[in-house]
């Protein structure tokens, strides 16, 4: 199982930080990943997971048709 890396985008990165965001430079590179990953909003909270009673409800409402 061979999986190709994917390039970082950095052009995309620059041109978010330095263009659309008017971050100096020093702070720009002065940022962690983890800031620049929040600030893209790619840090956001996971949806609550389906609980167990609604997915009976769901399966209920919609149940599997048998041909």
């Amino acid at each position: 199982m061979s999986a190709e890396a994917t390039a970082f985008p950095w052009e995309a990165v620059l041109h978010a930080g330095l263009c659309r965001m008017r971050l100096p430079a020093k702070d720009f590179w002065a940022m962690t990943p983890r800031e620049l990953a929040h600030v893209f909003g790619l840090l956001r909270p996971l949806p609550a997971a389906t609980r167990r009673e609604d997915l009976t409800a769901l399966m209920q409402a919609f149940p599997d048709e048998k041909e």
